[in-house]
């Protein structure tokens, strides 16, 4: 699987100290709502149609009831996108705001190179070139050249949006996260299925895991950087050439 339950454990164990004492940064009203909008489902940008490996997790039948699913999240929070997205997104925020697109680029092909597997590369590339049409046609012109980009990434964009908008670091590191959260919820709630109070319970678990996630990460610089989930690439591989599917990954 993606992470051992003990494994998962010592991670949680050290991201909650690490995120003793913190507290949350100021946000004005626009900011923060600005920071529900990109961490909102009706985000036009069609995160609904990937589930990162989670399709042929079910299949296989690693994943078949609410306790295993929230534990393979878990395993994807603790071991990928804290280490990974979290981190790359604070950098490529960094320089946004000093205006680095090469950079942002260098970062962006780093994240690829780390994502294990073509349907994931494939899914950072389409969800970023959607999110790039999408600020474009709200009038941030640095997003335009990421549409037609071979390696546009999600994270890249997600980071223009926040600085243009004005959302701090961590506001928009939870945004991406809860993004993120739900839509492995609902991928879930649709494969399993679970029940929606089920969907909720594991949802509610995996805001914990972020809430005492995101200081840490935002204290990891590139030499942290780190990826571990070779179960979902494998399992990603695999899906490639699933029969039947409703997912893209």
């Amino acid at each position: 699987m993606v992470a051992s339950g003990q494994r998962a454990g010592r991670m949680a164990a050290e991201l909650g100290r690490a995120a003793a004492g913190s507290a949350p940064a100021a946000l004005s009203p626009h900011a923060q709502l600005s920071a529900f909008r990109l961490g909102s489902a009706a985000l036009p940008i069609g995160a609904f149609a990937y589930s990162q490996g989670l399709e042929q997790a079910v299949a296989s039948g690693a994943v078949h009831d609410a306790p295993s699913a929230e534990r393979w999240m878990r395993g994807l929070l603790t071991s990928s996108v804290l280490t990974l997205d979290v981190p790359l997104l604070r950098l490529m925020q960094i320089a946004w705001q000093a205006d680095d697109r090469a950079e942002v680029q260098r970062l962006g092909n780093l994240l690829f190179a780390m994502r294990g597997s073509h349907e994931l590369r494939e899914e950072e590339r389409q969800l970023g070139a959607a999110l790039g049409r999408l600020l474009a046609k709200l009038g941030i012109e640095a997003a335009a050249p990421f549409v037609h980009e071979p390696r546009a990434t999600l994270v890249a964009l997600f980071a223009l949006a926040a600085v243009s908008w004005e959302i701090p670091e961590e506001s928009a590191a939870l945004s991406y996260c809860f993004a993120w959260a739900e839509a492995q919820v609902g991928a879930a709630t649709r494969l399993i299925p679970l029940g929606q109070s089920q969907a909720q319970r594991v949802l509610s678990s995996l805001i914990a895991e972020v809430a005492a996630g995101v200081p840490f990460a935002l204290g990891v610089d590139e030499p942290g950087l780190a990826a571990t989930t070779p179960g979902q690439a494998l399992l990603s591989m695999a899906h490639e050439t699933q029969y039947s599917r409703l997912f893209r990954s």
